[in-house]
């Protein structure tokens, strides 16, 4: 089956800053999908998510691992692998104590896993079944009767052999009382002897020299065969990431599908609210076209009130006049009045001595 998603989750995706190891870095503009998936070949649980083509997550979760809830909304884990820390901050507590308690159930997982794997590697790596490899093969050195080819060698190469100082095995004692009885009667046996050892030697040291060369050269060979297997195994990780990429991206595609569904709607219901608003935007412009006209009204009315206020100031002081000339009138009246009353009461007096008058000369007449 390989690997499948087994749980998701929108959250918003932050790294450790490298430098201050302090600060949080945003990798995602806005909240993204985060998704466990369980590779059921190789028995592992890793937490992926994607913004766009990009993995902004690969974390492999090992039982090392522990997820930390640093608030109500936000939770973090540290991943050396890829020497660093994630982040993800979530909408709510309820998404992120799922995610929490689905961390804590793979992480088990993936302990169990790795127990039983090792015991695994246990059975199948008992001592028993196991044979040691020799990485050079043995040579055996003929006799000194026999005569001698230079690749021939009787011990396997060592440290010392091919240090220069090569230590054969010492001949036993019977063949060494042979050979004394044997260059006893003929002493130039030992002669021939000598310039037979003589050659073995240098036949050996010329072999030593040309198995450390091929020695020397393995060993180039060996870097250069680990340096292309890491580069292998860089390649194979590098395109098993890609082909995770492309199934977390097929797997995702039932919710890329919803989440454009959704987009839609939202699309639809955001040019309803823009016609609305547009209609809206129409009626304040009105109002705003009658508020100029109103402003205007406004403004000739101001203009109006002030002649009218500096008419009524004008007024106001004819009035004040009026009112000083009106109270001056008034007490004129009352002086004419008040002198009127004493010539009236002036004449009335008169008038009564002209009726006595009048009565005495009737009087006098009758």
């Amino acid at each position: 089956m390989g690997e499948q998603p087994i749980f998701s989750t929108r959250a918003h995706v932050f790294q450790i800053d490298p430098n201050t190891k302090r600060n949080w870095l945003p990798t995602s503009k806005h909240a993204v999908t985060v998704s466990y998936f369980y590779d059921s070949t190789r028995n592992v649980y890793r937490i992926i998510s994607l913004d766009g083509s990009k993995a902004i997550i690969n974390s492999t979760i090992t039982p090392n691992m522990n997820f930390t809830k640093t608030s109500h909304k936000f939770g973090q884990w540290a991943d050396s692998r890829a020497n660093t820390v994630y982040g993800l901050g979530f909408s709510s507590e309820a998404l992120l104590s799922k995610f929490a308690e689905k961390f804590a159930e793979f992480k088990e997982a993936a302990r169990l896993a790795k127990e039983k794997s090792q015991e695994k590697m246990e059975l199948t790596s008992s001592p028993s079944q196991r044979k040691p490899v020799s990485c050079f093969p043995r040579f055996k050195i003929r006799s000194a009767s026999k005569e001698s080819a230079p690749g021939d060698l009787q011990s396997p190469v060592t440290p010392e052999s091919i240090n220069g100082t090569d230590e054969r095995e010492t001949p036993d004692a019977e063949s060494q009382s042979r050979a004394e009885l044997n260059a006893a009667p003929f002493p130039h046996s030992s002669t021939s002897i000598s310039k037979h050892w003589e050659a073995e030697l240098a036949a050996l040291k010329g072999n030593n020299a040309k198995l450390t060369a091929a020695l020397l050269e393995s060993t180039a060979n060996v870097k250069q065969w680990k340096q292309q297997l890491a580069a292998y195994q860089d390649e194979a990780e590098r395109l098993h990431t890609r082909v995770t990429e492309l199934e977390c991206v097929s797997g995702q595609t039932a919710g890329i599908k919803t989440q454009k569904t959704e987009l839609n709607q939202t699309i639809e219901e955001l040019e309803a609210e823009l016609k609305a608003k547009e209609e809206e935007l129409e009626k304040l412009k009105e109002e705003v076209e009658n508020a100029d006209r109103l402003q205007a009204q406004k403004d000739s009315l101001a203009q109006k009130l002030q002649d009218a206020q500096l008419r009524n100031g004008e007024l106001e002081a004819r009035l004040v006049e009026l009112e000083e000339r009106v109270e001056s009138g008034r007490m004129e009246e009352q002086s004419f009045r008040r002198s009127l009353t004493s010539l009236l009461e002036l004449l009335d007096g008169k008038i009564y001595e002209l009726s006595e008058l009048r009565d005495s000369l009737a009087k006098l007449l009758s």
